[in-house]
């Protein structure tokens, strides 16, 4: 039978490359693709994510924190 303290401990963080999702189209990005990551220029609190795709036609992305967006 699991105790109180067996439920509440952390899940152990499981290792290998982790899936990002571009900011503007919610696609997933391989580790291996063309992507950019930096934090909003407006609050700095979010990494945006954006996939090829998205930076080379110009897609808007929105910053879930402070609303800002940006081309």
């Amino acid at each position: 039978m699991e105790t109180a303290a067996a439920r509440s401990r952390p899940r152990p963080k499981l290792y290998g490359p982790e899936v990002h999702y571009c900011t503007s189209c919610g696609s997933p990005i391989a580790p291996f693709k063309r992507a950019t990551h930096f934090l909003c220029p407006n609050c700095g609190k979010y990494e945006i994510w954006r996939c090829e795709r998205c930076r080379r036609e110009g897609n808007v992305y929105k910053c879930p924190v402070c609303g800002f967006e940006g081309p």
